[in-house]
């Protein structure tokens, strides 16, 4: 329901803003402008769609053989004490516990590439036992806010971006953005469990959280003695022997347990596939929506009032020049891409607005995306909370990376 009503006010404020420039402005040209982007937004969503086919059909097809030689079972029951609480309605050592474990590895790794399909994968095993299908069952909204919240250790993309617009020192947001998406998590989590009522208070959640804050603070200090080269060569070499790890442990274990290997590859290749088509059309809608939006200049309008706001109250308005960027995260990942690029060429990589775009981008996912990806590929139409809990790991991400930039970076 709610993603019906956000569709709908996407395409209401365009074309209110595009009869504001008509009527205003005399800016006739702007609907067309409004519909050429939206058309070409749908080409490029179809194209991402088609193009994580291949990528898809080889993580679902590496992630069959995994769990047909009995791997999944064994991640599962590896960190099965905290995704019993976290998760209480999946049945202990269910393939969906592996494959959320994954996931989650991954996308605190940056490899984008394999936790989206590891993702959809778990997503699909969720929906297995949800008793209602067309609706977001607690374990999917707790999976779906854990990837909105964006818990990334290395954002290497980002310095890299930084090091092509003339950053003194790249990787000098690495440490804030791992504190400010840390933050997003852990709040994300914990108004999801207050939601769901989720106990959270026991010596099993408390002993993993304090664990692994111990090893994210451990792994900041390790990097930050690193410099943004080094950093990068490190990263690399980890997610890659990671990766390559996780599919010879499946390879091996295979041949132990006497699973034809590429027989089940093909089998969850296939899988991969159809998972593809059936996200093309969600994908397009949310995209064009958000294409028209940004196409039309109400995102313009919108920062213009914001602006105003801020002066009126006589709040700094130093965050305004990076705001698009904090907007634009949740709707969309290369739009807000666009935006910190934007605000660095502007203003500078090194200044508070280059910067504090910079941990915008880091510090949250595209929730909007991953709620039509992941539920779209399920054919989840009543979304409940999630949308909110998401948002709020949105908000609570960007407060703390303004917090945090004021404290690293004052303007």
């Amino acid at each position: 329901m709610f993603l019906n009503v956000i569709w709908v006010l996407f395409f209401a404020g365009a074309f209110i803003a595009c009869l504001a420039q008509w009527l205003c402005l005399g800016n006739s040209g702007v609907f067309n402008d409004v519909m050429q982007g939206v058309f070409a937004m749908a080409k490029t969503a179809f194209e991402i769609a088609i193009g994580l086919t291949g990528i898809l059909a080889f993580w679902l097809g590496i992630m069959k053989i995994g769990e047909k030689a009995g791997a999944v079972q064994m991640l599962a029951k590896l960190v099965s004490p905290l995704l019993k609480r976290l998760f209480p309605s999946v049945p202990a050592n269910h393939p969906a516990m592996g494959s959320m474990l994954m996931n989650i590895s991954a996308n605190m790794l940056g490899l984008d590439n394999a936790a989206t399909p590891l993702g959809l994968k778990a997503m699909k095993e969720l929906q297995e036992i949800n008793p209602k299908k067309d609706t977001a069952s607690d374990a999917q909204i707790l999976f779906l806010v854990l990837n909105a919240s964006g818990l990334t250790l290395i954002p290497v993309s980002i310095m890299t971006y930084r090091a092509k617009l003339g950053a003194a020192n790249p990787a000098d947001i690495f440490l804030p953005i791992l504190f400010a998406t840390f933050f997003s998590t852990v709040i994300g989590i914990l108004i999801t469990a207050f939601f769901q009522k989720i106990e959270i208070k026991n010596v099993v959640f408390i002993s993993w959280f304090v664990g692994l804050s111990a090893a994210v603070f451990g792994s900041l200090w390790y990097f930050s003695t690193l410099s943004a080269e080094e950093m990068g060569i490190a990263s690399a070499f980890l997610g890659g022997i990671i990766l390559f790890a996780i599919v010879m442990f499946f390879l091996i274990l295979a041949a132990i347990k006497k699973v034809m290997p590429f027989d089940a590859f093909v089998e969850g290749a296939k899988e991969g596939f159809s998972t593809a088509v059936t996200i093309i059309p969600y994908l397009i809608a949310i995209l064009v929506g958000v294409a028209a939006f940004r196409a039309s200049g109400a995102m313009d309008f919108i920062m213009d009032g914001i602006v105003a706001s801020f002066n009126f109250f006589g709040i700094p308005s130093d965050v305004v020049p990076s705001l698009p960027t904090a907007i634009m995260k949740p709707l969309s990942g290369s739009g807000a891409r666009g935006m910190m690029v934007d605000a660095m060429q502007q203003y500078g990589a090194d200044s508070f607005a280059g910067r504090l775009s910079c941990m915008f981008q880091g510090t949250t996912d595209t929730t909007f995306y991953i709620i039509a990806v992941y539920f779209g590929s399920v054919a989840v139409r009543k979304t409940r909370h999630a949308v909110f809990c998401g948002l709020a790991a949105d908000v609570a991400g960007v407060i703390a990376a303004i917090t945090i930039a004021y404290i690293f970076f004052p303007p």
